[in-house]
């Protein structure tokens, strides 16, 4: 499984509903892909930003969505609610 974490910038003054619904209809496009397993919105316990945790069944699969016009479409409508820039990291599952 290939498994990819991304550390949200703070979403802008305002937007926070705005940003909360464009993850779930992402979700609905995103979750028709082949490989596609989950996309899960995570919320920091004590301040903080978003984050998300994503898996696929492997790299290719996702590489696939990430190379998508849909995923294209995505950024371009969530990029004006961040005061930065998200910041993935990619994992292989070694062990479960």
């Amino acid at each position: 499984m290939f498994v990819v974490v991304i550390a949200f910038p703070p979403i802008k003054a305002g937007k926070d509903a705005e940003f909360r619904q464009w993850f779930d209809a992402s979700n609905q496009v995103f979750s028709k892909y082949k490989g596609f397993i989950s996309r899960k919105l995570l919320k920091p316990v004590e301040g903080g930003n978003y984050a998300a945790v994503v898996e696929f069944s492997d790299q290719a699969t996702f590489q696939a969505l990430h190379s998508s016009a849909d995923h294209e479409q995505a950024g371009a409508r969530v990029k004006p609610l961040f005061d930065g820039k998200p910041k993935p990291t990619f994992y292989e599952v070694i062990s479960e």
